[in-house]
């Protein structure tokens, strides 16, 4: 037990010394962990936003897209802020808000 009990005491004195300067040293696992999210999840999704709504802006008459419920159709219309969709065979046509088009599909070749 003596053996700790001098050891303890000799270890926390230089440690209340280096008070002042470790601050910075304190917050860099902060700044590399913001640093880190910021290249693994923010920028990513930040770019597929930006590509979504440069997709929602060049939609035209023709081009076959799914709907965030999962309908597929082919564009009849687009306005502002609204898409037409034709759907099935009997050509029954839907109006979407143009934020509710998930993705368009790329024709088969």
């Amino acid at each position: 037990m003596n053996l700790f009990s001098n050891f303890i005491p000799a270890q926390a004195a230089p440690a209340a010394s280096q008070g002042g300067g470790n601050m910075l040293v304190s917050f860099m696992p902060l700044v590399l962990m913001f640093v880190i999210f910021y290249f693994l999840l923010i920028r990513p999704q930040q770019k597929r936003q930006k590509a979504h709504q440069n997709m929602l802006k060049t939609l035209k008459k023709g081009d076959r897209v799914v709907t965030s419920g999962g309908l597929m159709g082919t564009v009849w219309g687009v306005a502002e802020d609204k898409v037409v969709l034709k759907v099935g065979e009997d050509e029954v046509k839907l109006e979407f808000e143009k934020s509710a088009i998930a993705t368009l599909v790329k024709a088969k070749e």
